[in-house]
């Protein structure tokens, strides 16, 4: 495979696992077409054409030295000036791949948060709540992200001669639908430890456990009813905002199911009496990560593991 292959692979996987479905990606595509056409002739010079095609701005192509054919890939959670180094040190790495954003993909990771809105929707969340409650939160992350060193890490790549892509959200999108499949398929979840049970069989959650990092109930308690299971917290870029908490206990939600949690976001879930499960950060990258690269494995593309992946391969 050459690295568009790969690139195109991951979004259109990523869209068919994606909550709002092919259809509401293509909406949201063409939105951002109707908009373009209205710009101004120098908008659209500095207007980023990818986000035409590509519905997932933190997943990209950042550094590109030839076309051959990608053999041997060396790939992980974060991928950081000493990643390049080791792809150095190991040979014959055709292609690096980080599963965080890096460079541009960073610098629009905001861009992506809007699938969350409607991720809310599905679950009853009234979607003009939504929209405003997330509307301050991309902001707030875009502000935080516009003082980043981006470019670090495609630098490294470019002085050392690696060809470096990102791939985030279209990944988390394959954890979310399995996650949702899985729990929506088991009808004995009642409380919020059989939940924790069904999560611990998964292998990378159950080699996460064996590290330190396995999934872990940040808010409410084993023997708590779970309600209404909502999988809000796993894709769409980064943690939506602590206000949503009160507003999904409002549409029934009992029970989030997420990556990370942070302690304003544990403090409104607690107050809101939501029950969160984070079933951890690189073990649901891992989850999301692995199901694409079996994809590559199966086009015997080989694959060496770095910086947090928990590789697990269901080929």
């Amino acid at each position: 495979m050459k690295i568009n292959e790969i690139y195109n692979l991951a979004i259109k996987i990523g869209t068919k696992a994606d909550f709002r479905g092919e259809e509401g990606v293509k909406k949201f595509l063409e939105r951002k077409k109707k908009k373009y056409e209205k710009l101004e002739p120098k908008e659209k010079e500095e207007f980023d054409k990818e986000a035409l095609e590509n519905p997932y701005l933190d997943t990209r192509i950042l550094n590109v030295t030839g076309n051959k054919d990608i053999k041997k890939v060396l790939i992980g959670i974060d991928i950081a000036p000493a990643e390049i180094l080791l792809a150095k040190e190991l040979g014959n790495i055709d292609l690096i791949i980080s599963h965080h954003p890096l460079g541009k993909g960073l610098a629009n990771l905001a861009d992506v948060m809007e699938l969350q809105c409607d991720v809310l929707s599905q679950y009853g969340v009234p979607i003009n709540i939504a929209e405003g409650l997330m509307k301050e939160r991309i902001e707030e992350v875009a502000r935080g992200l516009n003082a980043a060193n981006h470019q670090r890490t495609v630098d490294t790549a470019k002085v050392l001669g690696f060809n470096l892509i990102c791939l985030h959200t279209c990944c988390d999108n394959l954890a979310a639908k399995f996650l949702k499949d899985k729990i929506e398929s088991n009808k004995d979840i009642e409380r919020v430890e059989d939940l924790m049970e069904v999560i611990k069989e998964i292998p990378e959650y159950k080699a996460a456990i064996m590290i330190g990092a396995g999934p872990k109930i940040f808010a409410g308690k084993e023997e708590n009813r779970c309600g209404k299971i909502a999988l809000t917290e796993l894709t769409g870029g980064m943690e939506g905002s602590p206000k949503l908490y009160e507003k999904m206990a409002q549409a029934g939600i009992g029970t989030v199911v997420g990556m990370h949690l942070g302690e304003e976001g544990r403090k409104e879930a607690e107050t809101a009496n939501i029950n969160v499960v984070i079933a951890g950060h690189t073990s649901s990258d891992s989850l999301g990560v692995n199901l694409f690269l079996d994809e590559l494995e199966k086009k015997g593309i080989e694959i060496v593991p770095c910086s947090g992946l928990i590789r697990v391969s269901r080929v």
